[in-house]
């Protein structure tokens, strides 16, 4: 956990519920960091380019917070330095409740997820819509379908990795496809194998 993301999330609120719950010392020394955003290391960022989805939350006028999830193509979630992320901003349901949160506050939390290794990453930023052509021309994905409606970048603040505990561990379809794919390869070269022996002992029967 960077210091930022303790700084931003560990109200007095919640130091309190730490206090009354004993984890108070474990992360005490997580507040005593630089105030100064946490910046992503090579683990974060190689960890956010390998994502085809995340969740992002936004908090409206109402004070509700609103969670959206995100997808695309593996790596359309763009590392752009060590402290700004940024994704083609593509037409959904047109409802544009986070681009609505957007003009309210810029302040979103980005969730992060990779079941098959059960690891998780946490992020805190602030997030502003552009439709710039040059980053646009950045971070549209070729061939992929759908219009885009302007590019979303977010500075980094802070960001943890959460406890892996709990995370069910689940794989995508292609990779199930392909393990699936090599164990039918194998029963039949098996099946080819098993016919072959059984030829031969015929042969070798009839002698």
């Amino acid at each position: 956990m960077g210091a930022r993301f303790a700084q931003l999330a560990f109200t007095d609120a919640v130091q309190a519920q730490q206090r009354l719950h004993g984890s108070d010392r474990a992360y005490r020394r997580m507040l005593e960091g630089s105030a100064s955003g946490d910046v992503l290391g090579p683990d974060e960022a190689a960890f956010v380019e390998q994502r085809d989805s995340f969740y992002i939350a936004s908090v409206g006028e109402t004070g509700w917070p609103y969670l959206q999830h995100r997808g695309g193509p593996r790596g359309f979630l763009r590392v752009l330095d060590e402290r700004t992320l940024g994704f083609a901003d593509l037409r959904g349901n047109r409802q544009y409740i986070t681009r609505g949160n957007l003009d309210h506050s810029d302040r979103v939390a980005l969730f992060l997820m990779d079941y098959a290794l059960q690891a998780r990453l946490k992020l805190l930023g602030h997030a502003r819509v552009t439709e710039d052509p040059d980053i646009l021309r950045e971070l549209v994905v070729p061939d992929y379908p759908g219009k885009v409606e302007g590019a979303v970048l977010i500075e980094i603040e802070g960001w943890d990795w959460n406890c892996r505990q709990h995370i069910p561990q689940l794989f995508g379809r292609d990779v199930v496809e392909q393990a699936i794919g090599s164990l039918r390869d194998r029963i039949t070269a098996l099946e080819q194998e098993n016919a072959r022996l059984r030829s031969d002992l015929r042969h070798d029967g009839s002698r």
